[in-house]
């Protein structure tokens, strides 16, 4: 259990206050990962910071870049937070990372920023629906920008790993977390009435 910038509680909290309608959450499982891979497609175009001397073929040499520096920012923050589901996480950044250089290496710009435009909009809207039909309430992103795009991996990641495996980062995570989101939701529930009356 951190404190602070890496306090996993606190984070969790924060974006799972957006997130408690089960569909809504289904949906960002769904998404969240493939507007974080194709994100990593774009940054392949971006220069070299070091050439790796190893690739996938012929003139398609994997190189750290921008998206290498992404990646590994994402996965070092997800390690801190939780050392076991975030060392998980951090290796599943390192695998979009390496997926999407070989798949941006294969399209070429001219055909990956259309790839990427088709994915960015399809799963930002199905998010954005997501909000609007089940959870009503507006995104997490809204509201604090670099909390929400840093944690939405994480969570939907560890959403996953307490529904399939029964995962929780240390004892009472998941009773602590609910009552901060449980609190959360109140306030907000009271002030929307506040707005309306």
């Amino acid at each position: 259990m951190g404190k602070g910038v890496f306090d996993l509680e606190k984070h969790f909290a924060f974006y799972g206050a957006y997130h408690s309608n089960p569909m809504n959450i289904l949906i960002h499982t769904f998404f969240v990962w493939p507007i974080f891979f194709t994100s990593l497609v774009l940054f392949h175009f971006t220069p070299p910071l070091l050439p790796l001397g190893f690739g996938y073929g012929e003139g398609q040499e994997l190189a750290l870049n921008l998206g290498f520096v992404v990646a590994l920012v994402f996965g070092l923050f997800y390690v801190f937070m939780d050392r076991k589901a975030g060392s998980l996480a951090a290796l599943l950044c390192i695998l979009c990372w390496v997926g999407s250089d070989w798949l941006a290496s294969r399209l070429g710009f001219s055909l990956a920023w259309k790839f990427v435009l088709a994915a960015q909009l399809f799963c930002w809207t199905g998010q954005f629906l997501g909000h609007g039909i089940f959870e009503k309430r507006a995104p997490a992103l809204l509201d604090n920008l670099p909390q929400a795009l840093s944690m939405a991996p994480f969570f939907v990641f560890l959403e996953v790993l307490k529904n399939f495996l029964d995962y929780e980062p240390y004892p009472g995570f998941h009773a602590g977390v609910h009552a901060k989101i449980d609190a959360e939701r109140k306030e907000w529930l009271e002030n929307k009435q506040k707005k309306i009356s």
